[in-house]
């Protein structure tokens, strides 16, 4: 488990909402991506998508199915995920799934700027030693924090040119991906061996009913 404060005094908290959620920014400053691809939205502040990132050699590179949840508050923003099964992202070749069993960022307003809490509870999964696995994440969390703010400072000038409306995570109209249905994050309903439902389909079929006022169905 891996936990981070910081603050950005020169970022409001708006943009580094943003930049989190932001797929097309984060493929100029992300290094580690290597692919991400939104697999479908259960509600306005739900969806269930795919995440690949490079490691260094010889450790081979990981990915990960995750559903993450949003929060937007006048004072404070929440994005936190965890894993989740989906029949069409099976384990690739040449990667090994990881799992995310919490992870998370906390924003809160802070004057001008803003303030960062960031918490990772995961398993690369694999062989690692742990020494291995422990330097891995102590070098990740500072750079990723480092970046971070340093794609904050840039994002203004960037998304004045690259569709500056287009933040479906603040206008759920905006949305493009398909519902999921729930049926394919069960893995019980793939090997038909059981109809009832697991506790995630539960979850996910609850979450998928919520209502949300203004939210224009995009299916």
């Amino acid at each position: 488990m891996i936990r981070v404060k910081t603050t950005f005094p020169d970022i409001p908290a708006s943009v580094l909402y943003d930049v989190l959620h932001d797929p097309e920014y984060r493929k100029t400053w992300d290094k580690f991506m290597l692919e991400s691809k939104e697999i479908g939205h259960l509600n306005p502040n739900n969806n269930i998508s795919y995440y690949s990132l490079a490691c260094p050699a010889p450790v081979k590179n990981r990915d990960f199915v995750i559903q993450s949840s949003w929060l937007e508050t006048p004072k404070e923003y929440m994005i936190i995920n965890h894993s989740v099964f989906h029949r069409d992202f099976p384990t690739r070749k040449g990667f090994v799934r990881g799992t995310s069993y919490l992870t998370g960022f906390h924003i809160k307003t802070a004057g001008q700027g803003c303030e960062l809490g960031y918490l990772t509870h995961s398993n690369p999964k694999g062989n690692l030693p742990s020494w291995v696995s422990n330097k891995l994440s102590s070098n990740f969390a500072p750079k990723l924090i480092r970046k971070l703010h340093k794609a904050c400072q840039k994002y203004p000038s960037w998304k004045s040119q690259h569709g500056k409306a287009q933040k479906p995570w603040l206008f759920p109209e905006l949305i493009a991906s398909p519902r999921i249905n729930v049926k394919d994050c069960n893995k019980d309903t793939l090997a038909d061996t059981d109809s009832s439902s697991s506790p995630e389909e539960s979850l996910i079929e609850e979450l998928e009913t919520c209502h949300i006022e203004n939210f224009s169905d995009t299916e």
